[in-house]
This record gives C-alpha cells, structure tokens and sequence, in this order.
C-alpha cells in the first residue's frame, strides 16, 4: 500500500527542517491533537498512540542530508516506511513532502488507510510550527 499527502510549503531552509525532523524528540510538536502517548526510547526511536488507534514505535532508519528520512516500524509485526523528502525551493523556502509505504493484506490495508492519511495529514499541515 503507497499512501502520499499534498507536499507543504514551508518557510524554512531544509537545512533547518531537516535538523528539526532528526530530532525525534520534535515529533511530539507535530502530532495530532488526539495524541495519547509519545515516548522517546532513544535519539532514532519513538512511540506515539492516538486515540482509537494501536501504539506505534518508529525507528529512523535512513537519513540523507537535507533532503530525507526514512522512518519504519520498530515492530517485526509490521512491515512499513514512513518518508520525509524535503526539496529546497529558495535559501529559507523549502516542500516537505510524505509518504507511505506498507505491505499489508487486503483486509488490513482497507482498515488503515484512512487513519494513516489523516495522520499523515495533520503530520504534513503541523509542519509550520518546525523552526
């Protein structure tokens, strides 16, 4: 299953949105409302849970400079990345774009789908408050 969200537009450099996003203790910011826990085990590892939803635990597990991160699922249940591309438009103008990839059975993917859009969603358009 591939989900992508609308790419948002931020006024940062991606120099400084990248060091934002590296800091896995940040994503705490950029959370839903609904958010019920979030726990940093370590500099790469983090869970969070959302009302309604299963806890999650995502480990970065590749970074290049100023442009991406791949984040996957700490759990050998499930199998998924979540990914951050982030392409400069100017010196302090940069698009952040995510993206899902899952393997999941037909019945699985059909359940989650909404949800993880519109965490994706919220993760895309909280962006702003990156400084």
């Amino acid at each position: 299953m591939h989900i992508e969200v609308e790419k948002k537009v931020i006024d940062q450099s991606p120099e400084t949105v990248f060091n934002f996003l590296t800091n896995v203790d940040n994503f705490e910011v950029l959370m839903p409302e609904n958010k019920s826990v979030f726990e940093v085990y370590d500099e790469n590892t983090f869970r969070f849970g959302l009302s309604g939803m299963p806890e999650i635990v995502l480990r970065k597990e590749e970074q290049t400079e100023f442009s991406k991160l791949v984040f996957g699922a700490a759990s050998s249940k499930l199998d998924f990345n979540l990914t951050i591309d982030i392409q400069e438009l100017d010196a302090s103008k940069s698009e952040v774009g995510l993206s899902f990839d899952g393997k999941f059975n037909a019945m699985m993917g059909m359940m989650i789908k909404g949800p993880i859009t519109n965490f994706m969603k919220t993760l895309s358009d909280n962006m702003d408050k990156i400084s």
